[in-house]
């Protein structure tokens, strides 16, 4: 027994060494045997990629994966035996930008599987932080059909929010909407997508809209015919009592419209809408818009300024009034051909109507007259706001007439002296 335990260690060192050389070489012998490369891609997957951080590129696929398999699970390897990915979570949002190196995990689905060699090892990703932007949306209708007008475009909603990388957000300057107006002429009104462009108008990809569509309305009509019409003002109410509209007036005179010329030829003026002038006493301006006949368009959306002149009713009376005289001499006497005139006044209907034959004088001068007959003018004292219109007659027969002179008394006869016998 002795003996065995001798040989076992005598020269140990010597014998451990051989013993490992020996494992070694058929460790190496196993591997060099067993090991195999699959010939196959594995898409790269991101791993706790932050909220706020966009990969600009696609990232690549991992590619002669080496492994280590029994028999039996190697004749199975597919490339669902693998996964790769690379771990983002240690990605400052707020400083992300540009290029980050990671390191490529890959992993066999088969415990039984061990990979012992892959490539690429570790990866560059072009990241950037994701930011928003508000832009106008604006359309594009294309050509025109031959033949057909069209108004300008509107849109609701008129702006969008961009949101995406920030390389790609800054180059977007509008949301566009494109669509196309048909032959028929029928006016354009649906929900168009919108795209998000650069300044030449091409599409920026990476980035999404919000919303995503728009409502585009657009007016379309046949060729259109120009003309230059009358503006015509329209009044509601009446003024005050008394009172009535003398004249009107537009600022501008006249508008330019389009329309088909079968509707324009049948046109003499656009209105304007409603003005009130209900109990006016005065001049009334509104600015308002005009009402143009459907089919037809202006040339300028403009208010127009309508004037409505207010002025007092003017009329004419015409009143019976005597004669009187002025001026007489209590020593003469004086007979008209006529005792009255009839005068005829003008002006506001309510002086008129307050006017009767006591309010004024109707007068002939007769203070310088001699006995004898004249012709005398009639003078008439015009109340204050009416003017005169005529006096008929406006001349009158005056005779004048002296007294009769007193007679002289005849003295009394002398009597005869008589003769005596």
């Amino acid at each position: 027994m002795r003996a065995v335990v001798d040989f076992v260690v005598r020269n140990w060192p010597l014998k451990v060494v051989a013993i490992l050389l020996a494992v070694a070489l058929y460790a190496g012998v196993v591997v060099s045997q067993s090991a195999r490369t699959w010939p196959g891609r594995v898409p790269i997957e991101a791993l706790n990629q932050p909220a706020s951080v966009f990969i600009l590129d696609a990232l690549p696929e991992v590619t002669a994966i080496r492994y280590l398999a029994p028999v039996d699970a190697a004749n199975r390897i597919s490339s669902a035996s693998f996964t790769a990915s690379v771990d983002l979570g240690g990605i400052d949002p707020r400083s992300a930008d540009g290029f980050v190196t990671v390191p490529v995990v890959v992993t066999a689905t088969d415990p039984r599987v061990q990979v012992v060699d892959y490539a690429p090892q570790r990866i560059q990703v072009r990241v950037d932080p994701l930011v928003d932007a508000t832009v106008p949306v604006e359309v594009d209708r294309g050509t025109l059909p031959d033949g057909l007008i069209a108004t300008d475009p509107s849109v609701d909603p008129a702006t969008v929010t961009v949101t995406g990388p920030r390389s790609q957000v800054t180059q977007v300057v509008s949301a566009l909407a494109r669509v196309r107006v048909q032959p028929a002429g029928l006016d354009v009104d649906q929900q168009v997508d919108l795209v998000p462009v650069d300044a030449r108008g091409g599409e920026v990809a990476q980035v999404d809209l919000s919303p995503p569509t728009t409502r585009v309305r657009i007016g379309v009509s046949s060729q259109s015919t120009t003309r230059t019409l009358p503006v015509a003002p329209v009044l509601r109410g009446e003024p005050a009592n008394g009172y009535e509209v003398t004249g009107t007036s537009t600022d501008p005179a006249v508008v330019t419209v389009h329309g088909d010329p079968a509707t324009l030829s049948g046109l003499t003026s656009i209105p304007t809408k409603p003005v009130s002038i209900e109990g006016a006493k005065e001049d009334v301006v509104r600015k308002v818009a005009l009402v143009p006949p459907d089919g037809v368009t202006l040339d300028l959306e403009v208010p127009v300024a309508v004037t409505a002149a207010i002025a007092p009713r003017e009329g004419t009376r015409t009143i019976s009034a005597g004669v009187v005289l002025d001026g007489a001499s209590p020593d003469l006497t004086y007979a008209l051909g006529t005792g009255s005139v009839l005068v005829t006044f003008g002006g506001p209907v309510a002086a008129l109507d307050a006017l009767d034959a006591g309010s004024f004088t109707v007068r002939v001068d007769v203070a310088d007259l001699a006995p004898g007959s004249h012709v005398v003018s009639v003078v008439v004292d015009v109340p204050d706001g009416l003017t005169l219109i005529s006096i008929t007659p406006s001349r009158v027969a005056v005779e004048v007439i002296a007294p009769a002179p007193t007679p002289t008394p005849s003295p009394p006869p002398t009597a005869e002296p008589s003769l005596g016998p």
